[in-house]
């Protein structure tokens, strides 16, 4: 933010701020207001304890805003800074993604994971420091085989897994802490493997557009796969077993492919079976205009159990999920984001392997 609006960078000062103009020009609404930004430094004036070092947005409209409003929980949004750097001229248009319009904006830049956040036009030198339980690779740690020909995104989730091996931890930290991990590892290898040709430069127009397309197809290809191996690698260290306990990816009726079946294909092909008996579990990241397409997966479960990692719902849209029989199973660390109506009928990832292992 201090690229943005280098004035606030005035550490000596106490919560130092300024304004611009902030317009919503979404296809669904428009709203325009004189927004802050303001940087909360009591942390670095002595009040380490009950401090904060951060900055936020501010003044975006009350509930009159699309930004607030709770029907666009879970939207993706973008936001375009003009005019960086001029005091007084900077201003932000701010698009809120209706049904469709995200798959526009992740063929530009790739998937969005909810929860993050992608910046769009400054070098990666900027990028916040790492912790130490970072799991980003130096080149000199990624395997030379990686650099020579991208892994698979089964090699790269045991990566993942071998960097954050805890198998004591819950189930549902130690996924959302490899997921987190295992992205890092692949934005490392991306970096390692690709800013080298960057640099280097393009001979033609073509050749620069060739590449770009498959950097951001890989992105899109591992972002849905990756998570459906982390619960599939989580189930499996809960003793339970593919193609005894679970079948992951079979075929449920002709043309139909849930991601995963309990307590296996055989059972739900099974007329004897007890159809009460059985589940599915689809895998989405994000489940704001995609729960839809797993009401048809299995015919034979009228509740279909969807994993996601999207933080939120608004109250209508979880009223059409659970009157057309999807039930949610959300890491238990994400419940937060969800209304307190809501949070006491969503599963944690721990709750679904409970229910599934009585099966």
């Amino acid at each position: 933010m201090f690229r943005l609006f280098p004035i606030l960078n005035r550490p000596a000062e106490k919560n130092p701020d300024c304004e611009f103009d902030l317009k919503v020009e979404s296809a669904s609404a428009s709203h325009e207001v004189r927004a802050r930004v303001v940087w909360y430094n009591n942390k670095l004036r002595g009040n380490a304890k009950g401090g904060r070092n951060e900055v936020r947005i501010t003044r975006l409209g009350g509930a009159s805003s699309p930004l607030l409003n709770v029907e666009n929980t879970g939207a993706l949004a973008l936001f375009a800074f003009q005019g960086l750097g001029r005091q007084g001229t900077i201003c932000c248009r701010v698009w809120i993604c209706t049904a469709g319009q995200d798959d526009i904006i992740e063929d530009l830049w790739g998937p969005v994971d909810p929860g993050r956040w992608r910046l769009i036009g400054f070098e990666s030198s900027i990028d916040l420091p790492r912790s130490d339980s970072s799991c980003w690779l130096q080149p000199e740690d990624i395997p030379e085989i990686w650099l020579e020909s991208y892994p698979s995104g089964e090699d790269v989730v045991r990566k993942a897994v071998e960097m954050w091996r805890s198998t004591a931890a819950a189930a549902d930290k130690r996924l959302v802490e490899r997921r987190r991990c295992e992205f890092e590892i692949f934005q490392s290898l991306e970096e390692a493997v690709e800013l080298p040709v960057v640099r280097r430069g393009f001979q033609d127009l073509a050749t620069f557009i060739r590449r770009a397309n498959t950097i951001l197809q890989r992105r899109k290809s591992r972002s849905g796969r990756s998570l459906e191996l982390h619960v599939k690698t989580v189930l499996e260290e809960e003793a339970l077993e593919d193609g005894r306990h679970f079948s992951y990816q079979a075929v449920s009726e002709s043309g139909k492919l849930p991601d995963f079946l309990f307590p296996g294909a055989a059972a739900y092909g099974d007329p004897e079976f007890p159809a009460e008996r059985l589940r599915m579990l689809a895998v989405k990241t994000t489940c704001r205009d995609r729960w839809r397409q797993v009401l048809d997966e299995a015919e034979r479960i009228p509740i279909k159990h969807l994993f996601t990692l999207q933080e939120g719902v608004s109250p209508s849209q979880y009223r059409q999920m659970r009157d057309a029989g999807v039930r949610l199973v959300v890491p238990r660390p994400v419940h937060r984001a969800y209304g307190r109506d809501i949070r006491h009928e969503i599963l944690s990832f721990e709750d679904f392997i409970k229910e599934v292992r009585t099966l």
